[in-house]
């Protein structure tokens, strides 16, 4: 599996209407926003930051984690591939290399809510993962109260394997929180995606 990852060390993924990249410095401005917005706090664990350096340290964190010579922690910056606007984050974590498993996040922006673009950005992230890197399984969680999150998992073809109880500490309390996954074999949304190497 390390071959394969060093194979696609700086990834770009093309859908229909998004571009998926790695983030950059240059990205803080835009990010620092989308944490700052209690509308996307509100079924997050990280908080929102006291301000900007809050969120560059994070942000460094992610970049040195895409600079090492096998990458266990993709995080990328979804923008329209038409007019480039900023859409929200989507990450795909690798677990041990021996079980071949990753797991997924995303936060979108509330202006792009329910146009489908959280479908469509996780969609190619699983195809990165099962095509690319050759992964297994692919997991993800969301707060049982978020309704739209859960309805993107089930979506894009993963299933609901369990509910894990106050494991996410929200502004508003103890959450529980459904755990989704796919696997390589499982059927999911057709391939729209094209992995890009810059």
């Amino acid at each position: 599996m390390s071959s394969l990852i060093k194979k696609v060390h700086r990834p770009k993924l093309i859908s229909e209407r998004l571009m998926l990249r790695l983030v950059e410095l240059t990205d803080l401005s835009e990010i620092h926003h989308l944490h700052s917005l209690p509308e996307t706090d509100a079924f997050n664990t990280l908080g929102i930051p006291g301000n900007s350096l809050e969120t560059e340290v994070i942000l460094k964190k992610w970049i040195s984690d895409q600079q090492q010579l096998e990458i266990k922690n993709y995080t990328f910056l979804v923008e329209h591939t038409t007019t480039q606007q900023f859409i929200g984050l989507i990450a795909l974590v690798l677990g041990n290399p021996k079980f071949q498993t990753g797991r997924v996040w995303y936060k979108l922006h509330p202006s792009h809510w329910n146009q489908g673009f959280a479908t469509e950005a996780l969609n190619s992230v699983l195809n990165f993962g099962f095509e690319d890197l050759k992964l297994h399984r692919i997991e993800a969680g969301c707060a049982v109260d978020n309704i739209g999150s859960r309805k993107v998992l089930e979506k894009v073809g993963m299933s609901l394997e369990g509910r894990k109880r106050q494991v996410l500490p929200l502004k508003s309390g103890w959450s529980d929180n459904w755990e989704y996954a796919i696997l390589e074999t499982d059927a999911r949304l057709p391939r729209a995606t094209t992995s890009k190497k810059p």
